[in-house]
């Protein structure tokens, strides 16, 4: 079926896409926003659907099947990301169609030998699905990087992400509440999302290269090579391990709090119902949207830099207080909307705006999904670690004990990782001020 979608997707949507008509159509950013949020969200059908099953009838040498599951997924997954620093770094526009296409089906695949083959030799199945999805995101982000709307069109993909993530498991719930066993479910509601999987995928095929207008505010964003990717790391090194680890300590938290959502909530007291994920992440992503898409009218490069910065830090202080409340009679439900929100707020801004902005302070040759690359390898790891880690603490202290405690020690060390990077980029750019200023000059923009 994928073989057939290539052939569908390139022979007929590239003749299409030479009709003047459709083609500003095309090239109108709301195109490209539906395009990647749809092929993005609809990925995590192939992913977070799994997490919705307690897999608690099973156990391996001690450990909890779900906690295998997700450290098995997670390690192809962070596989993947670190492999992906040199394919999205790149990769050519014209191959990464045919990339997410072959991608994503083998990801089904696996999911349907991880349903066929039994429990606990099917975890390789989940191991080599995370790894086949894992290069996704940047060649999602190749398609809307260097515009002059990019800030918009990327927080929508990372809205996909944090919608994605909740409706993906109420899928997941939903079908495990309709008499599918828990094996079965995941290649089940992979099905689900095929159909609307290749339609966003068309879509995605049909958005325009950045035009002229595109480079001259934003600079042009080509493949990079080894060298490339060398001497653009080592000249901002200091600022962009302080953003990693800032990325490293939101990933972690991030991904606590949606693998392990039901167990979570439950520790809040809630019974899992299928809407309970989407609601609280429906309004999550609304306030990330708004605070990360603001950014686009901010026409000052540096000055949309420092703005992600200062967004970031307010994010980590949203998540201390949403804490804090939780622990003195807080409402939880508001509370965990709260934290999810403190989380994604500098998790989006490392995605929407930093690396962006950054490039097109510098201009140089780079591109953000080299460096997205970079942050997500390292956070992903780390994640690895902490999940080693979880399994060599106490059975007592349950998943949402260790999320609350993690929160608050990464959340005040994060805070003050912000502060040095502005510092240091506030120095370092300082040359660049006035190169920033005569370009910012002439944007016009229209939002």
């Amino acid at each position: 079926m994928f073989s057939f979608a290539k052939q569908l997707v390139y022979h007929v949507m590239q003749s299409i896409i030479k009709t003047e008509k459709l083609h500003k159509v095309f090239a109108n950013p709301a195109w490209a926003l539906v395009a990647a949020f749809g092929t993005y969200f609809c990925m995590y059908g192939f992913r977070k659907p799994y997490t919705a099953a307690t897999y608690a009838e099973i156990s391996l040498f001690g450990l909890s099947y779900k906690f295998l599951l997700v450290i098995a997924q997670t390690l192809g997954y962070v596989l993947a990301k670190w492999i992906g620093i040199k394919i999205v770094s790149e990769i050519k526009s014209h191959q990464r169609i045919k990339a997410i296409l072959g991608f994503i089906g083998f990801a089904e695949v696996m999911l349907l030998l991880f349903g066929a083959v039994p429990s606990p030799f099917n975890v390789i199945f989940l191991f080599l699905n995370g790894l086949s999805l894992g290069v996704i995101f940047g060649l999602v982000l190749g398609f809307v990087e260097g515009r002059k709307h990019t800030e918009f069109m990327v927080a929508g993909l990372c809205a996909s992400f944090i919608i994605s993530d909740g409706v993906s498991k109420s899928v997941g719930a939903y079908i495990l509440a309709s008499g599918v066993t828990e094996h079965w479910m995941p290649f089940v509601a992979g099905i689900v999302f095929l159909i609307p999987t290749l339609l966003f995928i068309t879509m995605l095929t049909c958005v325009p290269a950045p035009s002229a207008t595109d480079i001259a505010l934003r600079s042009a964003r080509v493949p990079m090579t080894a060298e490339d990717r060398s001497r653009f790391f080592n000249k901002y090194a200091p600022g962009l391990i302080g953003i990693i680890l800032v990325y490293l300590i939101v990933t972690l938290l991030r991904s606590v709090r949606a693998d392990f959502a039901v167990e979570i909530w439950a520790g809040l007291g809630y019974e899992q119902t299928p809407d309970l994920f989407t609601r609280s992440e429906l309004l999550v992503s609304f306030g990330v949207i708004i605070i990360s898409g603001f950014a686009a009218l901010i026409h000052n490069h540096y000055k949309a830099f420092s703005f992600s910065l200062l967004t970031s830090l307010t994010g980590l202080m949203i998540l201390l207080f949403a804490i804090a409340g939780l622990n003195n009679g807080a409402d939880k439900f508001i509370s965990m909307v709260l934290i999810g929100l403190g989380i994604y707020i500098p998790y989006v801004a490392v995605h929407a705006i930093m690396f962006e902005r950054l490039i097109a302070i510098t201009r140089e040759k780079a591109n953000v999904g080299f460096l997205m690359y970079i942050a997500d390898s390292v956070g992903y790891t780390g994640y690895i670690g902490l999940m080693i880690l979880k399994s060599f603490t106490p059975a007592s202290d349950s998943i949402f004990d260790l999320f609350l405690k993690i929160s608050i020690g990464m959340g005040i060390f994060g805070l003050l990782l912000i502060i040095f990077c502005y510092l240091y980029f506030k120095n370092k750019l300082k040359s660049n001020e006035q190169q920033v200023s005569e370009i910012s000059a002439g944007q016009s923009y229209t939002v």
